[in-house]
Protein backbone atom coordinates (compact mmCIF):
# COMPACT_ATOMS: atom_id res chain seq x y z
CA UNK A 1 0.00 0.00 0.00
CA UNK A 2 1.44 3.26 -1.16
CA UNK A 3 1.92 6.25 1.95
CA UNK A 4 -0.56 7.69 0.74
CA UNK A 5 -3.09 5.34 0.89
CA UNK A 6 -1.41 4.66 4.81
CA UNK A 7 -2.19 8.28 5.57
CA UNK A 8 -5.76 8.81 5.67
CA UNK A 9 -6.07 5.63 8.05
CA UNK A 10 -3.37 6.83 10.63
CA UNK A 11 -5.03 9.72 11.33
CA UNK A 12 -8.65 8.23 11.13
CA UNK A 13 -6.72 6.05 13.68
CA UNK A 14 -5.13 8.81 16.13
CA UNK A 15 -8.62 10.54 16.10
CA UNK A 16 -10.78 7.35 17.24
CA UNK A 17 -8.06 6.84 20.11
CA UNK A 18 -8.42 10.36 21.18
CA UNK A 19 -12.11 10.43 21.11
CA UNK A 20 -13.41 7.08 21.54
CA UNK A 21 -15.99 5.51 19.96
CA UNK A 22 -18.66 7.77 20.67
CA UNK A 23 -19.49 11.40 21.14
CA UNK A 24 -20.75 12.50 24.61
CA UNK A 25 -20.46 15.90 24.26
CA UNK A 26 -21.65 16.51 28.18
CA UNK A 27 -18.33 14.96 29.25
CA UNK A 28 -16.46 17.60 26.95
CA UNK A 29 -16.05 20.12 29.03
CA UNK A 30 -13.33 23.20 28.91
CA UNK A 31 -10.39 23.54 30.79
CA UNK A 32 -11.15 25.48 34.25
CA UNK A 33 -14.59 24.85 33.55
CA UNK A 34 -16.92 26.12 36.52
CA UNK A 35 -20.33 25.48 36.78
CA UNK A 36 -21.66 29.03 38.52
CA UNK A 37 -18.40 31.89 38.19
CA UNK A 38 -19.21 34.86 40.27
CA UNK A 39 -17.05 36.10 37.38
CA UNK A 40 -15.72 35.51 33.72
CA UNK A 41 -13.57 32.10 33.64
CA UNK A 42 -11.41 33.92 30.78
CA UNK A 43 -8.23 35.69 32.53
CA UNK A 44 -5.01 37.47 30.79
CA UNK A 45 -1.48 36.24 31.04
CA UNK A 46 -1.27 38.05 34.62
CA UNK A 47 -4.76 36.79 35.67
CA UNK A 48 -6.46 39.64 35.47
CA UNK A 49 -10.07 39.72 33.73
CA UNK A 50 -9.75 41.02 29.91
CA UNK A 51 -12.70 42.20 27.58
CA UNK A 52 -12.43 39.17 25.59
CA UNK A 53 -14.54 37.56 28.38
CA UNK A 54 -17.83 39.81 27.63
CA UNK A 55 -17.66 40.10 23.78
CA UNK A 56 -16.87 36.47 22.97
CA UNK A 57 -18.37 32.72 23.80
CA UNK A 58 -22.47 32.44 24.18
CA UNK A 59 -24.44 35.64 24.83
CA UNK A 60 -26.01 34.70 27.67
CA UNK A 61 -27.54 38.22 30.30
CA UNK A 62 -24.80 39.32 31.50
CA UNK A 63 -22.52 36.17 30.66
CA UNK A 64 -24.45 34.51 33.42
CA UNK A 65 -24.00 30.37 33.55
CA UNK A 66 -26.65 29.57 30.75
CA UNK A 67 -28.57 26.47 32.66
CA UNK A 68 -31.51 24.84 30.42
CA UNK A 69 -33.91 25.10 33.49
CA UNK A 70 -36.77 23.94 31.22
CA UNK A 71 -35.15 20.56 29.72
CA UNK A 72 -31.96 18.27 30.94
CA UNK A 73 -31.47 20.89 33.53
CA UNK A 74 -34.42 20.95 35.63
CA UNK A 75 -33.22 19.76 38.82
CA UNK A 76 -31.06 22.81 39.11
CA UNK A 77 -31.81 25.29 41.50
CA UNK A 78 -31.58 28.94 41.53
CA UNK A 79 -32.16 32.15 42.61
CA UNK A 80 -32.97 34.82 40.28
CA UNK A 81 -33.60 33.31 36.37
CA UNK A 82 -33.37 35.30 33.52
CA UNK A 83 -35.91 33.63 30.66
CA UNK A 84 -37.41 34.35 27.52
CA UNK A 85 -40.54 34.64 25.84
CA UNK A 86 -39.96 35.69 22.41
CA UNK A 87 -43.70 36.19 21.09
CA UNK A 88 -44.62 38.96 19.19
CA UNK A 89 -47.94 38.20 17.19
CA UNK A 90 -50.42 40.01 19.07
CA UNK A 91 -48.75 43.44 18.17
CA UNK A 92 -51.10 46.67 16.97
CA UNK A 93 -48.32 48.56 15.45
CA UNK A 94 -44.48 47.20 14.76
CA UNK A 95 -43.52 43.05 15.17
CA UNK A 96 -40.05 42.28 15.83
CA UNK A 97 -40.52 42.03 19.96
CA UNK A 98 -40.12 37.91 18.96
CA UNK A 99 -36.29 39.10 18.89
CA UNK A 100 -35.92 40.87 21.77
CA UNK A 101 -34.82 38.57 24.24
CA UNK A 102 -31.24 37.58 21.70
CA UNK A 103 -31.21 41.43 21.36
CA UNK A 104 -31.39 42.46 25.15
CA UNK A 105 -28.98 39.64 26.03
CA UNK A 106 -26.58 41.48 22.92
CA UNK A 107 -26.59 44.63 24.89
CA UNK A 108 -26.19 42.91 28.23
CA UNK A 109 -22.84 41.76 27.15
CA UNK A 110 -20.70 44.23 29.27
CA UNK A 111 -22.47 44.47 32.46
CA UNK A 112 -19.75 42.67 34.35
CA UNK A 113 -17.00 44.40 31.88
CA UNK A 114 -15.94 46.16 35.08
CA UNK A 115 -17.33 43.70 37.56
CA UNK A 116 -20.94 44.49 37.95
CA UNK A 117 -20.84 46.73 41.04
CA UNK A 118 -23.67 48.99 41.23
CA UNK A 119 -22.36 51.88 42.51
CA UNK A 120 -25.69 54.25 43.54
CA UNK A 121 -27.23 50.68 45.12
CA UNK A 122 -23.82 50.10 46.66
CA UNK A 123 -24.38 46.50 45.68
CA UNK A 124 -22.93 44.00 43.50
CA UNK A 125 -25.63 41.38 42.34
CA UNK A 126 -23.39 38.89 41.24
CA UNK A 127 -21.29 38.34 44.06
CA UNK A 128 -24.11 38.89 46.56
CA UNK A 129 -24.25 35.16 47.03
CA UNK A 130 -27.63 34.16 45.02
CA UNK A 131 -27.73 31.47 42.55
CA UNK A 132 -28.01 34.07 39.31
CA UNK A 133 -29.01 32.08 36.04
CA UNK A 134 -30.03 32.33 32.53
CA UNK A 135 -32.10 29.98 31.10
CA UNK A 136 -32.55 30.41 28.11
CA UNK A 137 -35.87 30.56 26.13
CA UNK A 138 -39.64 29.20 26.45
CA UNK A 139 -40.37 27.81 23.18
CA UNK A 140 -43.32 29.74 21.54
CA UNK A 141 -44.78 28.85 18.17
CA UNK A 142 -45.58 32.39 16.41
CA UNK A 143 -48.33 30.09 14.56
CA UNK A 144 -51.54 29.65 17.46
CA UNK A 145 -51.68 32.81 20.29
CA UNK A 146 -53.62 30.99 22.40
CA UNK A 147 -51.09 27.80 22.35
CA UNK A 148 -48.13 30.32 22.57
CA UNK A 149 -49.57 32.05 25.58
CA UNK A 150 -50.20 28.69 27.36
CA UNK A 151 -46.76 27.88 26.27
CA UNK A 152 -45.38 30.82 28.06
CA UNK A 153 -47.70 30.15 31.32
CA UNK A 154 -46.52 26.64 31.84
CA UNK A 155 -42.88 27.59 31.15
CA UNK A 156 -43.03 30.67 33.58
CA UNK A 157 -44.80 28.25 36.04
CA UNK A 158 -42.07 25.47 35.86
CA UNK A 159 -39.64 28.08 36.94
CA UNK A 160 -41.65 29.74 39.77
CA UNK A 161 -42.90 26.99 41.62
CA UNK A 162 -39.72 25.79 42.19
CA UNK A 163 -37.95 26.52 45.71
CA UNK A 164 -34.90 28.56 45.55
CA UNK A 165 -31.56 27.71 45.94
CA UNK A 166 -30.91 30.39 49.30
CA UNK A 167 -32.65 30.42 51.83
CA UNK A 168 -34.48 32.87 52.98
CA UNK A 169 -32.03 34.31 55.94
CA UNK A 170 -32.69 36.97 58.91
CA UNK A 171 -34.03 40.28 58.29
CA UNK A 172 -31.60 43.21 58.40
CA UNK A 173 -32.63 44.84 60.57
CA UNK A 174 -33.64 43.20 63.17
CA UNK A 175 -32.13 39.87 63.02
CA UNK A 176 -34.96 38.19 63.20
CA UNK A 177 -35.88 35.26 61.05
CA UNK A 178 -37.77 35.87 57.72
CA UNK A 179 -40.83 33.86 56.52
CA UNK A 180 -41.58 33.48 52.34
CA UNK A 181 -45.08 35.59 50.88
CA UNK A 182 -45.87 32.86 48.94
CA UNK A 183 -48.94 31.16 49.58
CA UNK A 184 -47.82 27.89 50.15
CA UNK A 185 -45.13 29.18 52.61
CA UNK A 186 -42.09 28.48 50.67
CA UNK A 187 -39.27 30.72 49.11
CA UNK A 188 -39.60 30.57 45.63
CA UNK A 189 -37.24 32.25 42.95
CA UNK A 190 -37.67 35.13 40.94
CA UNK A 191 -37.93 35.60 37.41
CA UNK A 192 -36.91 38.00 34.82
CA UNK A 193 -38.93 37.67 31.77
CA UNK A 194 -37.07 39.13 28.96
CA UNK A 195 -39.91 39.74 25.91
CA UNK A 196 -42.03 39.80 23.83
CA UNK A 197 -44.64 42.30 23.21
CA UNK A 198 -46.72 42.86 26.34
CA UNK A 199 -49.10 40.66 26.19
CA UNK A 200 -46.88 37.60 27.69
CA UNK A 201 -47.53 39.28 30.96
CA UNK A 202 -51.13 37.95 31.26
CA UNK A 203 -49.66 34.35 31.16
CA UNK A 204 -47.07 35.39 33.55
CA UNK A 205 -49.50 36.80 35.33
CA UNK A 206 -51.47 33.93 35.91
CA UNK A 207 -47.99 32.12 36.99
CA UNK A 208 -47.63 34.56 39.92
CA UNK A 209 -50.96 33.67 40.61
CA UNK A 210 -50.38 30.22 41.41
CA UNK A 211 -47.69 31.38 43.81
CA UNK A 212 -48.72 34.58 45.44
CA UNK A 213 -52.31 34.65 44.54
CA UNK A 214 -53.89 38.66 43.49
CA UNK A 215 -50.71 40.13 42.91
CA UNK A 216 -50.22 44.37 43.05
CA UNK A 217 -48.56 45.41 39.65
CA UNK A 218 -46.06 48.42 38.73
CA UNK A 219 -46.51 49.31 35.21
CA UNK A 220 -43.93 51.65 33.21
CA UNK A 221 -45.24 52.12 29.85
CA UNK A 222 -46.51 54.65 27.28
CA UNK A 223 -49.84 53.35 27.01
CA UNK A 224 -52.78 52.22 29.61
CA UNK A 225 -53.08 48.38 27.97
CA UNK A 226 -56.37 48.15 30.50
CA UNK A 227 -58.21 48.29 27.07
CA UNK A 228 -61.80 47.02 26.71
CA UNK A 229 -61.38 44.19 23.84
CA UNK A 230 -64.27 46.17 21.90
CA UNK A 231 -61.95 49.08 22.16
CA UNK A 232 -58.72 47.98 20.93
CA UNK A 233 -58.72 45.38 18.20
CA UNK A 234 -62.07 45.56 17.51
CA UNK A 235 -62.13 41.54 19.12
CA UNK A 236 -62.86 40.07 16.05
CA UNK A 237 -62.38 36.41 17.64
CA UNK A 238 -62.00 35.73 21.26
CA UNK A 239 -58.18 35.28 20.64
CA UNK A 240 -57.90 38.27 18.68
CA UNK A 241 -59.24 40.06 21.81
CA UNK A 242 -55.98 39.09 23.63
CA UNK A 243 -53.30 41.51 22.57
CA UNK A 244 -50.77 43.99 23.14
CA UNK A 245 -53.15 46.73 24.59
CA UNK A 246 -56.05 44.41 26.10
CA UNK A 247 -54.10 42.02 28.31
CA UNK A 248 -54.48 43.98 32.00
CA UNK A 249 -58.31 43.97 31.20
CA UNK A 250 -58.14 40.65 31.14
CA UNK A 251 -55.89 40.35 33.86
CA UNK A 252 -58.26 42.34 36.04
CA UNK A 253 -61.16 40.20 35.02
CA UNK A 254 -59.60 36.90 35.71
CA UNK A 255 -58.72 38.47 39.61
CA UNK A 256 -55.14 38.50 39.23
CA UNK A 257 -54.33 42.24 39.78
CA UNK A 258 -54.50 43.52 43.55
CA UNK A 259 -57.07 46.94 43.03
CA UNK A 260 -56.01 50.22 43.98
CA UNK A 261 -52.38 48.88 45.18
CA UNK A 262 -51.36 48.87 40.96
CA UNK A 263 -49.95 51.66 39.39
CA UNK A 264 -49.04 52.69 36.04
CA UNK A 265 -45.83 55.14 35.34
CA UNK A 266 -44.69 57.14 32.23
CA UNK A 267 -48.29 57.18 30.64
CA UNK A 268 -48.24 59.47 27.81
CA UNK A 269 -50.72 57.88 25.16
CA UNK A 270 -53.90 59.10 23.64
CA UNK A 271 -57.42 57.62 24.44
CA UNK A 272 -60.15 56.95 22.91
CA UNK A 273 -61.86 59.63 25.05
CA UNK A 274 -62.21 59.92 28.88
CA UNK A 275 -63.69 56.89 29.23
CA UNK A 276 -60.84 55.13 29.17
CA UNK A 277 -59.56 56.27 32.08
CA UNK A 278 -62.86 55.13 34.32
CA UNK A 279 -62.09 51.61 32.92
CA UNK A 280 -58.61 52.15 34.09
CA UNK A 281 -59.76 52.39 37.23
CA UNK A 282 -61.81 49.87 37.23
CA UNK A 283 -58.77 47.53 36.07
CA UNK A 284 -57.43 48.47 39.66
CA UNK A 285 -54.82 50.93 38.69
CA UNK A 286 -53.68 54.36 39.56
CA UNK A 287 -51.82 56.16 37.12
CA UNK A 288 -48.66 58.42 36.57
CA UNK A 289 -48.72 60.50 33.77
CA UNK A 290 -44.99 61.37 32.11
CA UNK A 291 -45.39 64.53 32.28
CA UNK A 292 -45.78 65.00 35.83
CA UNK A 293 -41.68 64.47 36.24
CA UNK A 294 -41.60 67.96 35.18
CA UNK A 295 -43.68 69.06 38.21
CA UNK A 296 -42.57 66.33 41.18
CA UNK A 297 -39.33 65.34 39.73
CA UNK A 298 -38.22 61.47 40.38
CA UNK A 299 -38.30 61.45 43.93
CA UNK A 300 -42.43 62.36 43.49
CA UNK A 301 -42.66 60.03 41.43
CA UNK A 302 -41.06 56.99 43.63
CA UNK A 303 -42.93 58.56 46.41
CA UNK A 304 -46.53 58.15 44.48
CA UNK A 305 -45.26 54.09 43.48
CA UNK A 306 -44.01 53.37 47.32
CA UNK A 307 -47.30 55.22 48.70
CA UNK A 308 -49.57 53.22 46.46
CA UNK A 309 -48.24 50.12 46.49
CA UNK A 310 -47.36 49.68 50.23
CA UNK A 311 -45.37 46.69 51.86
CA UNK A 312 -47.36 44.14 49.10
CA UNK A 313 -45.56 41.91 46.96
CA UNK A 314 -45.54 43.34 43.51
CA UNK A 315 -44.67 42.38 40.22
CA UNK A 316 -42.79 44.71 38.14
CA UNK A 317 -43.43 44.91 34.27
CA UNK A 318 -41.67 47.48 32.17
CA UNK A 319 -42.23 48.26 28.47
CA UNK A 320 -39.45 49.70 26.86
CA UNK A 321 -41.18 52.21 25.55
CA UNK A 322 -41.52 54.10 29.24
CA UNK A 323 -38.26 55.92 27.69
CA UNK A 324 -38.38 58.42 24.99
CA UNK A 325 -37.66 56.96 21.60
CA UNK A 326 -34.39 59.38 21.87
CA UNK A 327 -32.94 56.85 23.66
CA UNK A 328 -35.12 53.60 23.35
CA UNK A 329 -36.38 54.11 19.37
CA UNK A 330 -36.87 50.36 18.90
CA UNK A 331 -40.34 49.68 20.41
CA UNK A 332 -43.29 48.04 18.75
CA UNK A 333 -45.69 51.36 19.28
CA UNK A 334 -43.26 54.40 20.29
CA UNK A 335 -44.66 57.67 21.83
CA UNK A 336 -42.50 60.68 22.05
CA UNK A 337 -42.11 62.47 25.54
CA UNK A 338 -41.25 59.89 27.39
CA UNK A 339 -39.10 59.83 30.59
CA UNK A 340 -35.04 59.46 29.63
CA UNK A 341 -32.83 55.86 29.94
CA UNK A 342 -31.26 57.83 33.51
CA UNK A 343 -34.84 59.08 35.19
CA UNK A 344 -36.22 55.66 34.64
CA UNK A 345 -33.00 54.06 36.13
CA UNK A 346 -33.48 56.36 38.99
CA UNK A 347 -36.80 55.63 39.65
CA UNK A 348 -36.49 52.10 39.65
CA UNK A 349 -33.43 52.45 42.15
CA UNK A 350 -35.99 53.77 44.68
CA UNK A 351 -37.83 50.66 44.84
CA UNK A 352 -35.21 49.48 46.81
CA UNK A 353 -36.90 47.55 49.49
CA UNK A 354 -39.83 46.41 47.95
CA UNK A 355 -40.96 43.04 47.44
CA UNK A 356 -40.48 42.26 43.92
CA UNK A 357 -41.49 38.84 43.39
CA UNK A 358 -40.67 39.09 39.68
CA UNK A 359 -40.40 41.44 37.01
CA UNK A 360 -40.42 41.75 32.73
CA UNK A 361 -39.18 43.93 30.20
CA UNK A 362 -41.01 44.06 26.83
CA UNK A 363 -41.65 45.36 23.41
CA UNK A 364 -37.76 45.45 22.48
CA UNK A 365 -37.71 45.07 18.96
CA UNK A 366 -33.85 45.03 17.80
CA UNK A 367 -34.72 45.50 14.04
CA UNK A 368 -35.66 49.53 14.84
CA UNK A 369 -32.21 49.62 16.98
CA UNK A 370 -29.82 52.02 15.72
CA UNK A 371 -26.52 50.49 14.55
CA UNK A 372 -25.06 51.61 18.60
CA UNK A 373 -27.53 49.22 20.48
CA UNK A 374 -29.33 52.18 22.33
CA UNK A 375 -32.34 50.10 22.86
CA UNK A 376 -30.92 47.09 23.80
CA UNK A 377 -28.31 48.57 25.84
CA UNK A 378 -30.83 50.60 27.55
CA UNK A 379 -33.38 47.70 28.01
CA UNK A 380 -30.02 45.56 29.49
CA UNK A 381 -29.31 48.25 31.56
CA UNK A 382 -32.62 48.73 33.19
CA UNK A 383 -33.06 45.16 34.21
CA UNK A 384 -29.72 45.64 35.92
CA UNK A 385 -31.23 47.72 38.15
CA UNK A 386 -34.08 45.64 39.06
CA UNK A 387 -31.17 42.91 39.85
CA UNK A 388 -29.45 44.90 42.01
CA UNK A 389 -32.86 45.79 43.97
CA UNK A 390 -34.06 41.93 44.21
CA UNK A 391 -30.74 41.13 45.62
CA UNK A 392 -30.41 43.70 48.20
CA UNK A 393 -34.36 42.91 49.65
CA UNK A 394 -35.24 39.25 50.31
CA UNK A 395 -38.69 37.85 49.66
CA UNK A 396 -39.95 37.35 53.06
CA UNK A 397 -41.23 39.11 55.90
CA UNK A 398 -40.91 39.06 60.01
CA UNK A 399 -43.36 36.30 61.20
CA UNK A 400 -45.94 38.24 63.17
CA UNK A 401 -45.92 38.05 66.98
CA UNK A 402 -49.19 36.22 67.73
CA UNK A 403 -48.73 33.85 64.44
CA UNK A 404 -45.62 32.64 66.18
Amino acid sequence: MQLSGILPLLILAVYVSAHGEHHDHEDQMPLDYVRFPYEPIYRGLNGEITADAIFSGITTFAKLPWVQCLTKDSDVPFDIAFIGAPFDTATSYRPGARFGPSGIRAGSRRLTLYGGYNVPLQVNPFRSGLRIVDCGDIPVTPYDNKYAINQIERGHKALLQREAFSPLGNDSATGETLVPLSLDGKNHPRIITLGGDHTIVLPLLRSINSVYGKISVIHFDSHLDTWKPSVFGGAPSDQAAINHGTYFYWASQEGLIKNGSSIHGAIRTTLSGPEDYDNDDESGFQRIEAREIDTIGTDGIIKKIRDTVGDNPVYLSIDIDSIDPAFAPATGTPETGGWSTRELRTILRGLEGMHIVSADIVEVAPAYDTNAELTTMAAADVLFEVLSVMAKTPLGKIRAANSA
